[in-house]
């Protein structure tokens, strides 16, 4: 008898479904030979029964930390989530969530599968720990978000909600508040990505078409309308890429002036944003 075939996508399925682990839901397809009824079931005798209850029922709020390693050169940030601000405050899930972001700054795993699959404690893996919470909460929790970066100095920002945390990378040593000055505009204004240059296609697609339409709406020429969309664009650029930004701190330098006054080389070479 051939041995059964799980993919991602099914996995995911099931996850979606049940709010179980990944490696749970991996396991319970194995278990139940690619059966989704069956490993349903599986789930549910393992006592994650009441997460395969809620897959109508979002978990939005949690807790969000991000740290570095010693030398600053790492950051990771994870987000547990739950489903009231009444468990994100117990200091039970607190302390959960710090020690998930332990192991993954221990370990510096490439994706959020990997991160599930790391041991939270002898013999129980994150995911295996994330679903027995859920049935011990009695609430749809999940590790909703794992990010990572690397850069000659990585700097952090945890707002003190644990709701927001922010990575940012800098190309040099020894600016620390301006990476955490950095980290506090990006928490506050919310940039798409450093720099126009790195601006995903489909965002610019998707906002040329915006002010194409706009400018329809606004009675312009059909011969007029790719020009205005462009120049709409370039605001955009302005507003919502970090480099480009009006400072927060001193709204007559965007942020890249303000690194530059601190050094002309200084420059920003990453970030993760995660908010609740």
């Amino acid at each position: 008898m051939s041995e059964v075939k799980i993919s991602t996508a099914d996995i995911q399925k099931l996850r979606e479904m049940t709010g179980a682990g990944m490696m749970d839901c991996k396991k319970a397809l194995e278990e139940a030979t690619g059966d989704f009824e069956g490993a349903v079931d599986v789930l549910r005798k393992k006592g994650i029964a009441k997460a395969a209850k809620r897959e109508d029922r979002e978990a939005r709020e949690g807790v969000v930390i991000a740290q570095t390693n010693a030398d600053n050169t790492r950051g990771i940030v994870v987000a547990l989530n739950c489903e009231t601000d009444f468990v994100a405050r117990n200091d039970n899930f607190i302390a959960m969530t710090q020690k998930m972001a332990d192991i993954a700054l221990a370990n510096f795993p490439e994706s959020l599968e990997a991160l599930l699959a790391l041991p939270f404690e002898p013999g129980v893996t994150i995911a295996e720990k994330v679903g027995e919470q859920n049935g011990v909460i009695g609430e749809k929790i999940e590790l909703g978000r794992y990010e990572h970066i690397e850069g000659a100095s990585v700097l952090t920002y945890n707002h003190s909600n644990n709701k927001r945390s922010v990575l940012v990378a800098l190309n040099q040593t020894g600016q620390d508040e301006a990476g955490r000055n950095v980290a506090m505009q990006i928490a506050a204004m919310n940039p798409v990505s450093v720099s126009k240059d790195d601006v995903d296609p489909k965002i610019i697609e998707k906002e040329i078409e915006i002010g194409k339409e706009l400018a329809r709406n606004e009675g312009k020429a059909e011969d007029m309308l790719e020009k205005i969309a462009l120049g709409r664009l370039n605001k955009f650029f302005q507003e919502s890429t970090l480099l480009s930004q009006k400072f927060v701190k001193n709204g007559d330098q965007t942020v890249q002036q303000y690194l530059q006054s601190l050094n002309k080389d200084l420059t920003v070479t990453g970030f993760k944003h995660v908010a609740l």
